[in-house]
């Protein structure tokens, strides 16, 4: 029996989603499969919900479409009966045979089960993914030592560490224990300086969601105001810990760091957006307001509600898209149509047109508004 290759998670953060936001076509070519894959149980349960609905796909399509799914299926068949790796939790299959396009992704998350045949690849489920589980630091540190971590999907890699030899105890006849104090205290200053610097310096903080310092004692907060500016932003929040605090603890409890700390952004954007709306503001909201404004460039964040859905259509050949009723020919251009979740199309537009994307897990104002809204750049 073969042994399962070592998992090697990828993080969300790590899917190029602007570039996959780029894809489309005029027919419905592209197919996008989520699947639990934790377990073998969880694996047979998706992959009898994905031929379910490869089934009902397959009698709603027309017959022009057919051969051409048949064959995306075929594509995707070996991935998606592929046994699962150590420490994999679910995988993201995107496929599309008459563009010979195939991306699969192992993942340490776990995405709920769905299979969606579109014009372009589903990407909403991996956003919102990404917005809960962007890669993070945790900087583990006392007076001695410090340890600095990147988690990806909840999987822990060390990266650095680095540490000092203090006397700790102050021999008779030797230095006045004044002196040892003042010694020690700038051993320890000097320490937490140089990790500071170390710090600012690191090139992929800024592409991460931010830092926890974790430790115990006064040493994280020490340190966090050695910080410039800029690397003291990205402090996530303060953890208190033992240094000897097992890893997948450490995950756990800075994960919640992380995650609260996401769950207060969102809420300030929420609120940034009802302020900016009730004041007349730069804001607009609304479907067919925040599209057309996306669509000339001027939507700095795009502010959406989690797992909502406003029903549309999209013309699979101008790509015009709007809630309600699908039409049968674009009244635009006459093109073939389709429904969509119009959330999920405003998402990759935003995504083509370089804003910032926010998710916001309950706002009864924005429920108000219709799950979404956009404050402006100009």
């Amino acid at each position: 029996m073969q042994p399962k290759p070592e998992f090697t998670s990828i993080s969300p953060g790590k899917i190029d989603l602007g570039a996959l936001a780029e894809i489309y076509d005029e027919m419905d070519i592209y197919l996008s499969i989520y699947m639990k894959s934790a377990s073998t149980a969880d694996l047979d349960a998706s992959r009898s919900f994905v031929a379910s609905r490869f089934r009902a796909m397959e009698k709603s399509l027309p017959s022009e479409l057919r051969e051409s799914f048949q064959k995306t299926v075929s594509l995707a068949q070996e991935a998606i009966e592929s046994p699962s790796w150590k420490g994999e939790r679910s995988r993201v299959i995107l496929a599309s045979s008459p563009e010979s396009f195939l991306h699969v992704y192992r993942m340490g998350l776990e995405a709920e089960p769905l299979v969606v045949l579109d014009t372009s690849p589903f990407l909403l489920p991996l956003a919102r993914l990404r917005d809960d589980y962007l890669d993070w630091g945790l900087l583990l540190l006392d007076s001695q030592e410090a340890k600095l971590f990147v988690i990806r999907s909840r999987i822990m890699e060390e990266m650095s560490r680095s540490s000092i030899d203090l006397m700790n105890k102050h021999k008779k006849g030797g230095w006045s224990q004044m002196r040892f104090d003042r010694l020690r205290k700038g051993a320890i200053k000097s320490f937490f300086t140089q990790v500071a610097e170390d710090l600012a310096n690191l090139d992929n903080l800024q592409g991460m969601r931010g830092l926890v310092l974790a430790g115990p004692g006064e040493a994280k907060s020490q340190l966090k105001e050695l910080l410039p500016p800029q690397a003291r932003d990205r402090v996530l929040g303060l953890l208190d810990v033992p240094m000897g605090t097992v890893p997948s603890e450490l995950v756990k409890m800075g994960d919640q760091v992380a995650l609260d700390y996401e769950r207060s952004v969102s809420k300030k954007r929420a609120e940034e957006l009802k302020s900016n709306v009730l004041k007349g503001q730069l804001s607009s909201y609304g479907i067919d307001p925040v599209r057309d404004a996306l669509t000339h460039g001027r939507v700095n964040t795009l502010v959406m509600l989690s797992d909502y859905v406003v029903p549309g259509w999209i013309c699979e050949k101008c790509q015009h898209f709007q809630e309600g009723a699908r039409p049968e020919i674009c009244p635009q251009c006459g093109g073939r149509t389709s429904q969509v979740n119009v959330l999920e199309e405003l998402y990759e537009l935003a995504q083509r047109t370089g804003a910032e994307v926010e998710f916001v897990e309950e706002d009864e104002f924005l429920q108000s508004i219709g799950g979404v809204g956009a404050i402006l750049r100009y």
